[in-house]
């Protein structure tokens, strides 16, 4: 059985929100970190800005589930290239680009569903 192209399967959703719950659980405290550092605050916009063009977000609403599946490819790619999470918290004084753009797609994800 298909599921309607505008429609997520329940299942899908719940998995799609696990993952992007341990993304808000990798990336700790970077939205809070962002606001008292405007440096932070305008690369972070500029990385949603394109995950959204990205994913075609002028086009048709994001929803959980494509955040999720570009946060499983941009994992898959980094891991491919050696990069691995750091244990412990992350020092946002001088984030790569991988963080800052994981930071980019926690931030889209909780601007959908701000709980």
């Amino acid at each position: 059985m298909r599921v309607p192209f505008n429609r997520v399967a329940p299942h899908a959703v719940d998995s799609a929100r696990s993952a992007l719950a341990a993304l808000a659980d990798a990336v700790g405290d970077g939205l809070a970190v962002s606001t008292e550092r405007p440096g932070l605050h305008a690369l972070l916009d500029q990385h949603a800005a394109a995950v959204r063009d990205a994913l075609g977000g002028d086009l048709r609403p994001l929803n959980v589930a494509v955040l999720a599946g570009y946060l499983e490819g941009l994992l898959t790619a980094a891991s491919e290239r050696g990069w691995q999470p750091v244990a412990g918290p992350i020092d946002w004084s001088d984030p790569d680009w991988l963080r800052i753009r994981l930071l980019a797609v926690h931030a889209l994800a909780r601007s959908l569903d701000p709980a």
